[in-house]
């Protein structure tokens, strides 16, 4: 009663400037409220619309330019969820992801179609209330990170299976719209299924040619690539509305066609990401908030009921789906549990569903308000499930001792800065790896004293060098030490800096090849990874690194037999985790050795298949390789001093001047490794 006493002692604000500036105020203040009592900033925003909209203070109308604004959220919110979803999820856990996908679609389809039956639903409300049911939002991966469970088999399944129970839900959702529009034709359906498999096949594999073109071309410009995602986002949005299928489709599909381009810690997706869930995001959640009636609950009971209806069908549906799979598969009681809660929570793809619906009077606010009622309950259940029974998933699904190997390799990393052309490549680099670890980049530029004094435009050079490369770690959100320092020769100072600073790896920038002098004397490369105590990274790129396909390993049964073995793999694993990309190992042995037996190759690595072949390493990784892989190739101090005092070794190299189009990392151990 006191809000609506307030409600009408209170006119709208009509002021843009004001209605932004309020806007922004519960942008800052609801979620840090609702953070601090251990609840999602999500809940805050949808709540602080409660109040501010209409029929809460009336401060704020839903007027064109929110209504704008929130459809621009929306797709925003469509777009990073396609973002989190990789089509490698379904090829790892294939079968195990596909019915897990149908089953937690299908169990809430069925359940939660009943039971808005029951409360008086007609057939097409039930329907598409029960595909809100359907979809989910990965809202507690954090939680999994924190965890050390992200690569699971519980959780590889779960991101397979989101990827179809969400687009099965909007299917039904683009259905239903055109049966209550009286549209649902025979036409309908021969012009939609031809023209939604284009659409759906030209996305998915036109969107990343296009993309890895224009990063190519363009890669050096971080605005240009912002733009064209957003340009990306609402092209494939609008054609989606122009075959009659709901925009949100277009921004979920265009979000998994990207998500190969745009690795998880660069600087796009942190600008992304940043832009999204900062701005445009919030402005949805505070316009979901003001459809909502408070009162409602007051004067009409049955609001309360149907939430009530839609929470539990909502919960015993998915934790059927999830028990049913985890029986299949034998998966462990927390396994599972850790399924079920990370498959409950309801935010994106039910908010998009749901306000769709509205809009087109499909389904009334009594509806809209039980549906907010279970998405906040459903967003604090869900981490707080996922969390009590993540804690009991298996030390072997884990695998501590490789993300141990990956914090202590990657906590401190230096990447000498010299050459623009290549220093964003280098970059890239280091801070994907000491994000991985929540380490350090350390960026060092070097300017040598053995012939003088050194210039003042020297000085100028090394500092533009830094604050380029400050920058860019600031924009992926790493933490970043940036080092000046003058020394008597260049391989001294990244030697001395490196052991100073305490470094766990060093990235360095690398041509491909090397000349009569540096086959002679040595290069500098040689000079200091050679007396490095440390692993160093030897990087030769000849695109961006967010073009890569695919993450190629090749070793010989020397190298597989090693003891750098594991933190060779480790890196691969975690450059390909990071670039999204697939990752594909290759052992080469001789022809005068045995090859390595099945069980040996499984001890090698349990979660990663091992090709073999057998013959000449060269050849054999040479018939291998495409131009937009990344090639990882290993070698060692000794291995490198028996090789006239090349870091990088003849076989490495000799690869990387026959392939000029494939960029190359040559992982140089030390000695003592």
């Amino acid at each position: 009663m006191l809000l609506a006493a307030l409600s009408l002692s209170l006119k709208p604000i009509r002021d843009p400037v004001a209605v932004f500036l309020v806007i922004l105020a519960i942008m800052l203040v609801a979620p840090l409220i609702f953070e601090k009592f251990k609840l999602p900033g999500i809940v805050g925003l949808i709540l602080a619309g409660v109040i501010v909209g209409p029929e809460g203070l009336g401060l704020l109308e839903r007027g064109s330019n929110i209504i704008l604004l929130s459809t621009i959220g929306l797709l925003f919110l469509m777009f990073m969820a396609g973002l989190e979803t990789s089509l490698d999820d379904l090829k790892d856990n294939g079968d195990k992801a596909v019915v897990f996908g149908l089953a937690t679609f299908i169990a809430p389809m069925v359940v939660g179609t009943s039971a808005m039956m029951l409360l008086g639903y007609g057939w097409l409300a039930a329907v598409l209330v029960a595909s809100c049911f359907a979809s989910h939002t990965l809202l507690a991966l954090p939680v999994l990170g924190k965890l050390g469970i992200m690569r699971s088999s519980a959780v590889n399944v779960t991101l397979g299976g989101t990827l179809i129970t969400n687009v099965l839900a909007l299917l039904v959702l683009a259905v239903v719209v055109k049966a209550f529009e009286g549209e649902l034709t025979l036409g309908f359906w021969l012009f939609l299924i031809p023209a939604l498999t284009i659409y759906t096949f030209t996305t998915l594999w036109g969107v990343p040619k296009i993309g890895r073109w224009f990063f190519h071309k363009f890669g050096h410009d971080e605005s240009a690539e912002f733009i064209f995602v957003l340009a990306t986002l609402f092209v494939v949005s609008y054609i989606a509305g122009l075959i009659e299928v709901e925009p949100i489709i277009g921004a979920f599909l265009a979000g998994i066609a990207l998500t190969p381009l745009i690795p998880q810690l660069s600087p796009l997706m942190n600008r992304i990401q940043f832009i999204g869930n900062t701005l445009f995001v919030p402005f949805f959640l505070i316009s979901v908030g003001m459809l909502i009636d408070p009162l409602v609950l007051i004067r009409e009971p049955k609001s309360l009921v149907v939430a009530v209806v839609m929470i539990v069908a909502e919960l015993i549906s998915k934790f059927i789906a999830a028990w049913v799979t985890g029986k299949w598969f034998g998966f462990k009681f927390p396994s599972t549990m850790v399924m079920f809660g990370l498959s409950i929570a309801q935010a994106a793809s039910t908010l998009a569903a749901i306000t769709v619906a509205y809009e087109i009077e499909l389904v009334d606010r009594t509806t809209v308000n039980g549906i907010v009622a279970m998405i906040l309950f459903t967003c604090i259940a869900s981490p707080l499930v996922t969390e009590r029974w993540g804690r009991q998933v298996t030390t072997a699904e884990k695998n501590p001792q490789s993300d141990n190997q990956n914090k202590v390799l990657a906590q401190r990393v230096l990447v000498p800065v010299a050459n623009p052309n290549n220093e964003d490549n280098l970059l890239n680099l280091a801070i994907i790896l000491a994000k991985t670890a929540d380490g350090t980049v350390l960026p060092l530029n070097v300017l040598s004293d053995r012939e003088g004094k050194v210039s003042s435009e020297g000085r100028i050079q090394q500092r533009q060098l830094l604050d380029t490369a400050e920058t860019l770690a600031h924009a992926a959100n790493a933490t970043v030490e940036t080092i000046g320092r003058v020394d008597d020769g260049i391989d001294r100072g990244i030697v001395r800096t490196a052991i100073e600073r305490d470094a766990s790896l060093v990235v360095c920038g690398w041509k491909g090849y090397s000349t009569y002098q540096d086959s002679f004397f040595g290069s500098m490369i040689d000079n200091v990874a050679l007396q490095l105590p440390i692993p160093v990274l030897i990087a030769r790129f000849v695109k961006p690194i967010a073009n890569t396909a695919r993450v190629f390993l090749a070793v010989t049964k020397r190298q597989a037999l090693s003891e750098e073995f594991p933190q060779t793999l480790s890196i691969a694993k975690m450059l390909s985790n990071e670039l999204k990309t697939s990752l594909e190992v290759l052992l080469v042995v001789t022809n005068k050795q045995t090859q390595l037996s099945a069980s040996e190759l499984t001890k090698l690595s349990a979660d990663i298949v091992i090709g073999q072949l057998q013959g000449n390493f060269i050849k054999e990784v040479s018939q291998k390789i495409y131009k937009n892989d990344l090639l990882l190739l290993p070698v060692k101090t000794l291995e490198a001093r028996l090789r006239n005092r090349s870091a990088v070794g003849t076989i490495p190299e000799a690869i990387a001047r026959s392939h000029d189009n494939v960029s190359v990392v040559v992982i140089h151990f030390p000695l003592s490794g």
